[in-house]
């Protein structure tokens, strides 16, 4: 069997004249939209890390209570996770994404009513619960729009909001501290709050920005309109033919369970990093909440680009698996390095810390493109959604073990190396699971893989036949 190389993988990506085009008016409606929501949910998921450096202190805080409040969010999103994906499917996206959006960014800003850890604990669970279903309705509405050939360019592009949220959010959060005492709120009271508005003002507007399906989209040509519905229409009975495509068999396929729980390692180490990045930067000295925002800056910068490269090489490799693995051992090495690195060299951890930024954030979109790419229709919904609520059981189970271990230890160390373990079990889980399954390494279209062989003859297409019939 001929092997196939890196350049004819790349031609898999073309759909031909009328397809590429298409896809590209897609991107250009679609993603930009679809981005900014995300930054907004980003944003208002993670300032509580900016917030804590002056908020513990007002209201008796210790690092614990902070890691249990950190992350109840996700105890909150968890448990309503799969319900909100199943009225996302019944009422459309447009709706209920605009129903998501308004509800947290109203639970946001009511974090500046916290006074207590009572309190803290309670607002941050509601936060979670009105955010639940936002995450894997979007990758849900992304398999609406573009074929799995192109889904992880497109998810990497989704979870590139992540890093740049962090990277503007950061500065910004610590601008807002210096709010202190400004018609008598805590500059912390004043991050919430202004960071809490555009969620409401973006949900007011999502109706009138997104388009449910691609059937609906009158903003294409007609011959476009119909290719797209065509397109995607194949796919989707192609995957109905490995396994359930009800909402309730998607809570039952086995694949989705096992990627939930892979995902659960990989959330582990993405919000154990962020919601903690703010303190360990500012254990690098004596540094104001400015100065730490502007300095994680540089993290958040270097994963956002080496994000986008990751994910287009996965696209064009085909080797979703193995670029997933790859992210998280290169997070863990990064996290592991600046363990032990704080107490000796601020610019050195620093550097560490920034590898392992790239890694959490570049394994996302290869990782979350295998479960979206196994399962079709209401499975994807209900299955995405599974993925995701269990996963981000991990954003509470890391930020809550790190506290622990920040105040038994009183040192930074033994938390990154738990999040360094985590991700490496992860990283090892992924590859020898999905490595040989046909959304783990995969020729990602059939029609364009046909196309290929019309130019590099039948070698090729007879693997591409072998992949696609193969069903674990």
């Amino acid at each position: 069997m001929k092997s196939v190389l890196p350049a004819q993988i790349a031609t898999w990506q073309s759909f031909g004249e009328l397809g590429d085009r298409t896809l590209a008016k897609v991107r250009r409606k679609v993603i930009p939209v679809i981005c900014l929501l995300y930054f907004i949910a980003f944003l208002d998921r993670n300032n509580v890390g900016f917030a804590k450096l002056t908020m513990s202190e007002d209201i008796g805080l210790s690092a614990s209570a902070y890691g249990l409040g950190a992350g109840i969010f996700f105890i909150g999103y968890a448990l309503f996770e799969i319900p909100s994906n199943g009225g996302m499917y019944r009422f459309g996206a447009r709706k209920w994404i605009a129903r998501i959006l308004i509800s947290w960014g109203v639970c946001a800003a009511a974090m500046a009513l916290v006074n207590g850890e009572t309190t803290f604990n309670v607002i941050r669970f509601l936060l979670g619960a009105a955010e639940a279903g936002f995450f894997p309705a979007v990758v849900f509405y992304l398999t609406l729009w573009f074929p799995a050939a192109q889904r992880v360019t497109v998810l990497g592009l989704f979870v590139l909001a992540q890093p740049i949220s962090n990277a503007i959010g950061a500065p910004v959060s610590g601008l807002l501290l210096n709010l202190e005492g400004v018609a008598g709120l805590h500059g912390w009271q004043w991050l919430y709050i202004v960071e809490g508005i555009p969620a409401v003002v973006l949900g007011i507007l999502a109706p009138r920005l997104l388009t449910d399906r691609p059937e609906q989209a009158h903003w294409l040509l007609d011959e476009e309109r119909d290719w797209l519905s065509n397109t995607m229409a194949r796919e989707l009975a192609d995957k109905q033919k490995s396994g359930p495509h009800t909402f309730l068999g998607g809570l039952k396929d086995r694949r989705a369970l096992v990627y939930a729980f892979l995902n659960f390692g990989m959330v582990c180490g993405i919000y154990g990093f962020g919601l903690w990045l703010p303190t360990v930067v500012s254990g690098l000295g004596k540094l104001s909440p400015v100065q730490v925002g502007f300095i994680v800056v540089i993290p958040y910068g270097a994963a956002a680009a080496f994000l986008y490269y990751w994910s287009r090489r996965s696209d064009r490799t085909g080797k979703r698996a193995a670029h997933a693995s790859i992210s998280m051992l290169i997070a863990a090495a990064g996290l592991a390095g600046a363990a032990f690195l704080l107490p000796v060299n601020a610019m050195a951890a620093l550097a560490f810390l920034t590898i392992a930024a790239m890694g959490v954030f570049s394994a996302t979109a290869p990782l979350l493109s295998m479960p979206s790419a196994a399962l079709g229709g209401a499975a994807a919904a209900a299955g995405l959604a599974l993925v995701n609520s269990i996963g981000n059981v991990g954003g509470f189970v890391a930020p809550f073990a790190v506290g622990l271990l920040n105040d038994a230890t009183h040192s930074n160390l033994a938390g990154l190396l738990f999040l360094s373990v985590c991700l490496v079990i992860t990283a090892l889980a992924t590859y020898l699971y999905a490595r040989n399954r046909p959304e783990g390494t995969t020729v990602p279209s059939s029609v364009a893989a046909a196309e290929l062989a019309e130019t590099n003859g039948p070698s090729i297409a007879g693997e591409s036949k072998e992949r696609t019939a193969y069903r674990a």
